[in-house]
């Protein structure tokens, strides 16, 4: 580690760190001023809430906290915004940079547009780990995954021990670091990454990371952050992001960024908890379409978007903002909103509002001690009729759409189509596409192919490199990268077959008929125009959805069966072979006696003996009758 640290210290050459908030200002220019205010990497702490309207009666809730210690107080094991618990497993574990998402839930691009950060902060269904560690080797960076992976299991609640070999990738292509590394490509820095599909993200993993933060949730907005509103949104996203950055006037840093985004849904957050079932609201509630020719006063016709409808922070997420935290950098506004200026935001005594040059954001600062609240009235028109979408930032259109489905039929084979659309009608889009399978999908590299949706003539020059790791069954999956590009307004079909194996009947899992879950691919969208020398850097990140893969299931109950028959047929077939075998056929006269009738006659002796001894013979019975003598 102290080789690690000190190539920091004799770094060359300094970069400007990379700031998330200059990722989402490319998708929205109402962040350049959010992005300059916080772009400043010697400023020990930060917080800020991104709160953004969408359509369908949704809102995007961008929570971020970032955190600053020098590489000098970091290796003498002087904490003081870095979290102690989390720094000493990096340190342990040789770990140079260090990504964490947990996920759930599908982004509606259709809907929603752009992904917040442009994707950078986003990871698939369930948990999802890369990191950059220092080793030697190979097998040591692979003991140094582990014990970053156990380490972190323990301390995040989460399965992450279960990332063993099968579930481990060393992409080659897709991923880039994000911090200042003047040796980021040496032989001693591995790139790792492993994937939980499976994973199920739940209040035990909120509640550590809160506890990495310097005031917890007790004050700033963490104070918004309830297990019951955050995992009963539609989508949502925690993300930890580690790296080392090192600032042109100042000594280098290492970073830890935590950021949580979520889409509530409006109507489902303000019913209140004691009345959770939806009911159809009253007539005189209802938001009718004006612009429908039928519209009158007895005619309602409900707006296929209710992102206008009024809201609050303690309607939303149960209760207002708790001041700010103290150790937070005054200078950077602790809440910011996305709407134009011709909405009217009403917000608590005491807030001072700053509006932006480019007329779509503006941003709020409060007193430290004072409760703070936000209220966004429904516009209305002269005559009271709610609007549809006109005082509303229209979402940025993706760089690219993409949806990924299982083809075929049967048991034995299977196929995976993935379906890219480029929207841009004059640009191509040029990205890395990776998949890390499952080692029972045994991939036929042959089958490989893409083409143009009604153009098949360009199919050739798609594809323009491949990168294939074959599976070894039960120690190593399968790990699939393809850069390919996309024509403008074109749709592009990428396919290819692969085979399901059999596993033996202890591999699977309880629930083995509900199916194996496949984790969902990583697209990178390059971008040409920001390159240093050969290299690019990404410009765009998303995900595709998992997918469930049925493989031949045995019928656990049949072991029952097939012992309870089996035991009645031998105990049938044996029970009468022995009888035959050890016991002897005579007559009933015939035969000795025995059983109760043997004990009846020595009981009936004895008695006779008894009372003839005594002079007197009672009453026997003999053969069902009475003799007397």
């Amino acid at each position: 580690m102290r080789r690690f640290f000190a190539s920091f210290l004799l770094s060359l050459l300094s970069f400007l760190c990379f700031s998330p908030y200059a990722a989402i200002a490319n998708a929205s220019s109402a962040a350049d001023s959010i992005s300059t205010s916080i772009s400043d990497s010697r400023s020990d702490y930060h917080e800020q809430l991104i709160l953004r309207p969408l359509p369908l009666s949704a809102l995007l809730a961008s929570f971020n906290f970032r955190s600053n210690t020098s590489l000098s107080a970091f290796e003498a094991h002087n904490f003081r915004f870095f979290p102690r618990s989390l720094g000493q497993i990096l340190q342990h574990a040789g770990t140079r940079e260090l990504h964490l998402r947990f996920s759930l839930g599908r982004w509606d691009a259709e809907s929603w547009g752009a992904r917040p950060w442009n994707g950078a902060r986003e990871g698939g269904t369930g948990v999802e780990m890369w990191a950059w560690l220092e080793a030697e080797t190979d097998e040591e960076a692979d003991h140094k995954w582990l014990t970053l992976t156990n380490a972190l299991s323990g301390l995040f609640c989460a399965s992450l021990n279960f990332i063993d070999s099968t579930r481990t990738t060393r992409p080659v292509m897709s991923f880039q670091p994000e911090g200042n590394h003047i040796d980021a490509n040496a032989a001693n820095t591995h790139l790792l990454y492993g994937v939980l599909p499976h994973e199920v993200v739940c209040t035990e993993n909120l509640t550590p990371f809160l506890k990495l933060l310097p005031c917890k949730g007790k004050a700033g907005i963490a104070s918004l952050l309830d297990g019951h509103k955050l995992f009963d949104s539609s989508w949502q996203t925690m993300a930890i992001d580690i790296r080392p950055v090192c600032p042109e006037d100042g000594e280098c840093v290492l970073q830890i960024e935590q950021s949580i985004d979520m889409v509530l849904d409006i109507d489902r957050s303000k019913r209140p908890r004691d009345n959770p079932i939806p009911r159809p609201p009253p007539a005189h509630d209802m938001k009718c379409n004006t612009s429908k020719p039928y519209h009158a006063h007895d005619t309602c016709f409900p707006t296929d978007s209710a992102a206008n409808q009024d809201w609050s922070l303690s309607q939303i997420f149960g209760r207002p903002i708790k001041g700010t935290c103290p150790l937070t950098d005054p200078t950077v506004s602790p809440v910011c909103i996305q709407v134009p200026d011709s909405r009217i935001v009403f917000a608590s005594e005491g807030a001072i509002e700053k509006k932006n040059p480019d007329q779509t954001s503006r941003c709020f600062d409060f007193p430290a001690e004072n409760d703070f609240e936000v209220f966004l009235p429904a516009p209305e028109t002269q005559d009271g009729s709610v609007v549809v979408d006109q005082h509303l930032v229209k979402p940025e259109t993706p760089l690219l759409y993409a949806e990924r489905s299982f083809t075929g039929h049967g048991q034995e084979r299977g196929g995976v189509q993935t379906i890219l659309r480029n929207p841009s009608p004059d640009q191509e889009v040029e990205f890395i596409y990776m998949e890390s399978l499952p080692w029972f999908m045994r991939i036929y590299l042959h089958t490989i192919s893409a083409r143009v949706d009604g153009q098949p003539g360009k199919a050739d020059s798609l594809i323009q490199e491949v990168y294939y790791r074959p599976a070894v069954d039960r120690a190593r999956g399968t790990q699939l990268e393809v850069r390919m590009t996309v024509p403008p307004a074109s749709t592009v079909f990428l396919t290819y077959d692969f085979e399901k194996s059999i596993l033996r009947y202890t591999e699977y899992p309880p629930d083995a008929n509900r199916g194996f879950d496949v984790a969902a691919a990583v697209i990178t969208i390059l971008n040409r125009d920001k390159s240093v020398g050969n290299s690019r850097f990404a410009a765009y990140n998303l995900r595709t959805t998992t997918l469930l893969c049925n493989l031949p299931t045995p019928d656990f109950s049949m072991p029952y069966n097939v012992i309870i028959f089996t035991s009645t047929a031998i105990a049938l077939a044996f029970g009468g072979m022995f009888n035959i075998l050890v016991r002897r056929f005579v007559a009933a006269n015939e035969g000795p006696e025995n059983g109760l009738k043997k004990g009846v006659n020595r009981l009936k002796a004895k008695l006779a003996a008894m009372f003839k001894k005594r002079g007197s013979t009672p009453a026997v019975m003999l053969d069902g009758e009475k003799k007397m003598e």
